[in-house]
């Protein structure tokens, strides 16, 4: 089995408080996979850490075929990794509107003003929030800033060395193909695939 992320022996302490025990766990890739469990079990912790946004402080965790722990490896990857923190809208900048929010992400992972612009565009198409474009983030809904956090965290996801993709694409399980927002649903759907 091909592995998206495999956890050997991870354990993380916050202050006194064990957040995982020598956790073994196989993430595989091209399929979706889910995380379930009570509060405080160490869910967002093992995203945060196959993600790179937190520090390994026992064990191993590759992700993507190498050690995410690995600097080089790490900022290989990462363009590759679309990360959404625990937390409604905590990446998000209240006064910009839902398209400021998304453009700014794209100017911090280096993408051109055409690419942010095609990005920006199929993002906010994909998921619905086109007409809410030019509301300022503090001012949407709970879920639309779920959609907004995701969309931020997400157009990263094709490096930006590549051209615009087809407008029409096929997902990994092997549903019908998706209109000119295709690209962004797919990416929104495996981020980890």
């Amino acid at each position: 089995m091909t592995a998206a992320a495999r956890f050997e022996g991870v354990s993380h302490l916050y202050g006194d408080k064990l957040a995982l025990d020598g956790v073994d766990l196989t993430v595989p890739a091209g399929c979706m996979a889910g995380f379930i469990g009570p509060d405080g079990v160490g869910k967002s912790t093992i995203l945060a850490l196959a993600s790179g946004a937190r520090r390994i402080q026992r064990g191993r965790v590759e992700v993507l075929g190498g050690n995410i722990g690995h600097g080089e490896h790490r900022r290989s990857v990462c363009p590759r990794i679309a990360y959404m923190p625990q937390g409604l809208g905590r990446n998000l900048y209240p006064t910009l509107s839902a398209l400021e929010n998304i453009e700014f992400f794209g100017r911090l992972f280096g993408q051109g003003r055409e690419e942010r612009a095609w990005r920006t565009r199929e993002l906010l198409a994909a998921t619905d929030l086109t007409e809410f474009a030019d509301r300022p983030a503090g001012k949407l809904s709970g879920g639309m800033k779920q959609k907004l956090g995701l969309c931020s965290s997400t157009t990263r996801t094709y490096s930006s060395s590549t051209s615009r993709p087809p407008a029409s694409t096929r997902c990994r399980d092997g549903s019908s193909g998706i209109s000119s927002t295709g690209s962004a649903r797919a990416a929104l759907a495996s981020a980890f695939s």
